[in-house]
C-alpha cells in the first residue's frame, strides 16, 4: 500500500510540473501571434503565405560607354558583404575566380541580432551600419538595406546591390585589371543556356530555399518545397552527363547555384525546412558541389562559422534559443569529386 501511494505521490508532483491546458493554449497563440508580426517584417508575404522578396533598387552598371559616370578602375569600387549571406558571397566567387582582390577591395559587414539590421565590422565613410551607408548615398532611401553593395568610393554612392547584376560586371568590366582576365563566365554563346537556367534556379532553388523557411502557410511551404525538390531533381540528372551547368566549363549559372548549395546542407535542411534530402545524398548534386568548391580560390570565400552563426544565431523566429549547431564537418568537400570526364565520352 506505501508503495502504491507512494507511486500516486509521484504521479500528482510529476503532473504538477507540466504547464496546464490553458497555459499552453495562451502561450501558443501569445507566441504565434509575435511570430507572425516577426515574420511580417522580416519575410513579406502575400494572401497565400508565401514569401515574397523586395526587389533590389539600385542598378546602376560599370562601363567602358561615353557619358556613364562609373567607368572600370582599380581602386575606385569597393564591396560590402556579408560571409553568410548567398546573394553576396556570389560576388566574392567571381572577384576571387577572376583575381579582382587587388583590383576591388571588400568591407565586411556582420548582422545584429538586436537591432535587425547589418552592422559594418569598421567604421567606414562615417558610417557604423548599413543603413548609414544607404543613406549617405540616398538621403531620402526608406527601402531594405541589403548586401551585396557595390559603392563608388569617388562619388561616395551606391552603384548597384543586386548581386545578379554585380557578377556580371565583375566578369567582364575588369578585365584589364584582373590576374585571370580570360576567363569568361558569362560567355556570349552561352548567354541564352545561362539565363535559362539562372531563371529556374532563382525562383525555385536560390530563393527557392527562402520560400520554404519563410512560408508562413502549409500551402506555401508544400508549394515551396515541392518545386525545390523537384528542381534539384531535375539539375541532378542534367549533371549526370554534364560536368557543369552548360557544359564542360564554369559559367555565372554554377556560381549562383554553388553559394546556395553550399548552405544547403549547413543550414537550410534543418532551420528552413528543407529536409527531404541533403545535397550529399545527391548522386551528381554532392560532388558537382565538391567540383565547385575546390576551384582555385573559391573555398577561401566560403566562410562555414559565419554562415551559421548569421542564420542560427540572428533569425529569431526561425530559432529563438539561438543556439547555434557544431556541425557539419565541411572537410568532406574536399573529397574526389571524379568528376573530370564527365561529358567527355568516358566513364566518370
Amino acid at each position: 500500500m506505501q508503495d502504491k501511494n507512494l507511486s500516486n505521490q509521484q504521479t500528482k508532483k510529476k503532473s504538477k510540473s507540466l504547464p496546464s491546458g490553458i497555459v499552453i493554449r495562451l502561450g501558443k497563440y501569445v507566441w504565434t501571434t509575435l511570430w507572425q508580426i516577426m515574420m511580417s517584417n522580416l519575410a513579406p508575404r502575400n494572401k497565400s503565405g508565401e514569401y515574397i522578396r523586395p526587389a533590389t533598387q539600385f542598378r546602376n552598371s560599370i562601363s567602358t560607354e561615353a557619358g556613364n559616370p562609373y567607368q572600370p578602375e582599380a581602386g575606385r569600387y569597393r564591396l560590402y558583404v556579408g560571409l553568410g549571406c548567398p546573394w553576396a558571397h556570389r560576388t566574392l566567387v567571381v572577384r576571387s575566380l577572376k583575381g579582382l582582390e587587388d583590383t576591388i577591395p571588400v568591407s565586411i559587414v556582420s548582422p545584429s541580432p538586436n537591432e535587425g539590421i547589418w552592422v559594418i565590422n569598421q567604421e567606414e565613410e562615417g558610417c557604423r551600419t548599413l543603413p548609414e551607408l544607404y543613406n549617405l548615398a540616398q538621403p531620402s532611401y526608406k527601402g531594405r538595406c541589403t548586401v551585396p553593395v557595390l559603392w563608388d568610393m569617388q562619388t561616395k554612392t551606391i552603384v548597384n546591390n543586386e548581386s545578379a547584376e554585380i557578377i556580371v560586371m565583375l566578369n567582364s568590366q575588369f578585365n584589364e585589371f584582373a590576374t585571370n582576365p580570360t576567363l569568361d563566365l558569362y560567355p556570349e554563346e552561352l548567354r541564352e543556356q545561362i539565363d535559362r537556367w539562372n531563371e529556374k534556379i532563382y525562383h525555385a532553388v536560390n530563393n527557392g530555399v527562402y520560400r520554404c523557411g519563410f512560408a508562413q502557410t502549409q500551402v506555401a511551404y508544400d508549394k515551396a518545397c515541392n518545386e525545390l525538390f523537384a528542381t534539384l531533381d531535375e539539375i541532378d540528372a542534367a549533371l549526370e552527363i554534364s560536368r557543369y551547368l552548360c557544359g564542360d566549363r564554369v559559367t555565372l549559372a554554377d556560381v549562383r547555384l554553388f553559394t546556395t548549395l553550399f548552405r544547403f546542407d549547413i543550414v537550410y535542411y534543418g532551420l528552413f525546412k528543407c529536409n527531404r534530402k541533403r545535397i550529399q545524398d545527391y548522386k551528381n548534386l554532392g560532388a558537382y558541389l565538391r567540383d565547385l568548391y575546390q576551384l582555385p580560390g573559391v573555398a577561401d570565400t566560403c566562410d562555414l562559422e559565419s554562415v551559421k552563426r548569421d542564420y542560427y544565431g540572428n533569425l529569431f523566429p526561425l530559432n529563438p534559443g539561438g543556439i547555434i549547431p557544431c556541425g557539419p564537418d565541411v572537410t568532406s568537400l574536399l573529397e574526389p569529386h571524379h568528376r573530370e570526364s564527365i561529358g567527355l565520352g568516358v566513364s566518370g
